[in-house]
């Protein structure tokens, strides 16, 4: 006969696994099915780029503006602009429509990585338009939100704990990135360094699945080239490192400038919606009429730099020209994706760079191409503070592990001067407090990685506040911890009794010296033994947002909901904050050991 448990393999039983912190198996299955989806999401909007650039684009190249009349690039702004606010007047009601990693970033710290689907339907149509209509826009913020969300979606859809969802966030973050760039290393480090700003290997090994998935599901439909892969670009000689710094100081602080001025949105909130959009739509087209390198993500124009093929006022216009427009479109907000110009902007910078230290350098060569790949990284290391990102990124973008040792120093210097000089964080980091994200802080972190389940006490039982001796004695038949005592009104809080206190009162007392009243009833509550008022949680939540609930309501402990009866709440545990407090000095412990 077999022994198997037919229960063993169900949703239930892997609802409860994914709640404690070594989950890594079912997390490991969640990453590879975060992966299938994003990477066949990415592959759908790759495919629609291509699209909608039949309809107007030379080659039917979606990025191929400077192949387009002067009054047809300058026209398509204004006519990105006016759809994208036509839509979110339609379907947001104003311009605090919030999409793209930012908005991945907000509700992976506020919401447990929980998406709205009116925000992921809205990210398809402007991430689309943003970049077919040539505004300075990248395609890596819709990869990032579509993959983020469609993955937390399916969590949510199965009802998962809320710590399983934050790692399917970074599953679909790495796999979106992944699948639209072919960069698997970079997409996970990414999804840790900037989205979950933590390293863990439980977290490590579903978001690399992920993006493997991501990225074979990409590569089998659209193949791979590296998109900048030149050969014999590399740093010949150390004399070249001073310069190197020098000119990563000079992106660190165009760097700064772009974050500053990105962030003065407040700013410019005192105008009306319509007429940011409008200035959006103006400046890019103006700018487009002589210069279409700055339209779209780019790429084709990094690729012609590197082949030296970009004259000296075109490369001024897309690293300063470029990063002035992307910034503006933001500090307007109209959510441009803002990765793939900063990544040009930088690389045209670190070209001329390059070209003014063979000025001043005459006797010793230095190549632009070189100087214009470290721009790259740098830029991306100074506005997004994420050095390790920007060094995976430019070595899987290029395969020349020989640019890693010059683009190392450029990356600090950039980040120093963007974070020291400038006082600028991360691009995506807008509220810290004590100098910390709040999903950087380790108390939250650690809380985040476990669901109530795992801690919660699942041994006890419910009664009314007034029974009989007999009923009294009936409750301890099954030997629970806790006894929640409901109250008369719904405005009163529950509260908890400690069994043990009942057993030992039942021990002292016989149903003849129990004060009753006429209906042979004796009240719980004036029973002597503490008792500790309660207050709900949903049975998917994590430590961290059972400690907040504590922390924000004048209650001892938690009672955990999971579902309803049709007269009340269907009760699965109860939680203390001295439980949360024992799980956290045991996982640090446990932390500390591992070091």
């Amino acid at each position: 006969m077999s022994n198997s448990n037919p229960h063993r393999f169900s949703l239930e039983s892997f609802r409860r696994k994914l709640a404690s912190v070594d989950a890594l198996p079912q997390l490991c299955v969640l990453g590879v099915i975060a992966g299938v989806i994003t990477g066949c999401l990415m592959t759908l909007f790759r495919m629609l780029l291509k699209l909608g650039a039949m309809f107007f684009m030379p080659d039917n190249d979606p990025e191929a503006f400077e192949q387009l009349t002067p009054m047809l690039r300058s026209a398509l702004p204004l006519l990105a602009v006016t759809l994208i606010g036509g839509w979110l007047a339609l379907h947001s009601g104003g311009s605090r429509h919030q999409i793209g990693i930012a908005h991945v970033i907000e509700r992976l710290t506020y919401q447990q990585g929980r998406f709205p689907i009116r925000n992921w339907i809205s990210q398809w149509w402007i991430g689309l338009v943003s970049v077919l209509g040539g505004l300075s826009a990248g395609r890596e913020g819709p990869a990032i939100h579509l993959g983020a969300a469609a993955s937390s979606g399916l969590g949510t859809a199965l009802k998962l704990p809320h710590n399983s969802l934050r790692v399917l966030v970074a599953c679909g973050t790495a796999a979106g990135i992944s699948a639209s760039f072919n960069t698997p290393l970079a997409g996970v480090i990414f999804a840790m360094e900037v989205v979950m700003m933590e390293y863990t290997t439980v977290g490590f090994i579903p978001v690399i699945l992920a993006s493997f998935m991501g990225s074979v599901i990409s590569q089998s439909v659209f193949g791979f080239d590296p998109p900048f892969q030149k050969a014999g670009v590399e740093m010949d000689s150390f004399i070249h490192l001073p310069w190197i710094a020098a000119s990563a100081l000079l992106i660190g602080l165009l760097a700064g400038g772009f974050v500053r001025l990105a962030r003065s949105a407040s700013r410019l909130d005192i105008l009306p919606f319509a007429l940011r959009l409008g200035l959006v739509g103006v400046a890019v087209g103006l700018t487009a009429f002589w210069y279409p390198e700055v339209q779209g993500m780019g790429y084709d124009s990094m690729r012609l730099t590197l082949e030296g093929n970009v004259a000296v006022d075109v490369l001024m216009a897309i690293a300063i020209g470029k990063l002035i427009l992307t910034a503006g479109a933001v500090a307007c907000r109209v959510p441009v994706s803002i990765i793939g110009p900063i990544l040009v902007a930088g690389g045209a910078a670190g070209a001329l760079c390059g070209m003014v230290g063979n000025m001043l350098l005459p006797g010793v060569h230095t190549d632009p191409a070189l100087y214009a790949l470290i721009g790259m990284a740098a830029m991306m290391a100074a506005v997004l503070q994420a050095p390790m990102a920007a060094l995976m990124a430019l070595l899987e973008l290029t395969h020349n592990p020989q640019l890693m040792l010059p683009s190392m120093l450029a990356v600090v210097v950039a980040c120093l001067t963007a974070r020291q000089l400038c006082g600028c964080d991360g691009f995506f980091i807008s509220v810290t407090r004590y100098g910390m994200h709040p999903l950087q802080q380790p108390l939250m972190q650690a809380l985040s990685r476990i669901s109530v389940p795992a801690v919660m006490e699942r041994n006890l039982t419910r009664t009314r506040r007034r029974l009989s001796y007999e009923q009294a004695s009936a409750l301890l038949d099954a030997n629970p911890e806790w006894i929640i005592i409901e109250r008369s009104s719904d405005d009163k809080p529950a509260l908890a009794m400690n069994a043990a206190h009942l057993a030992r009162w039942l021990l002292e007392h016989t149903a003849d010296d129990v004060l009753i009243d006429a209906e042979g009833m004796f009240d719980l509550l004036e029973i002597p033994g503490e008792r500790l008022e309660l207050a709900p949680i949903h049975l998917q939540a994590t430590l961290s947002e059972a400690y907040q609930c504590l922390n924000e309501n004048p209650v001892d402990a938690l009672y955990v909901v999971h579902g309803r009866r049709p007269d009340k709440p269907r009760i699965s545990g109860i939680i203390t904050r001295s439980a949360i407090e024992r799980y956290y000095r045991y996982e640090d412990q446990s932390t500390t050991k591992n070091r």
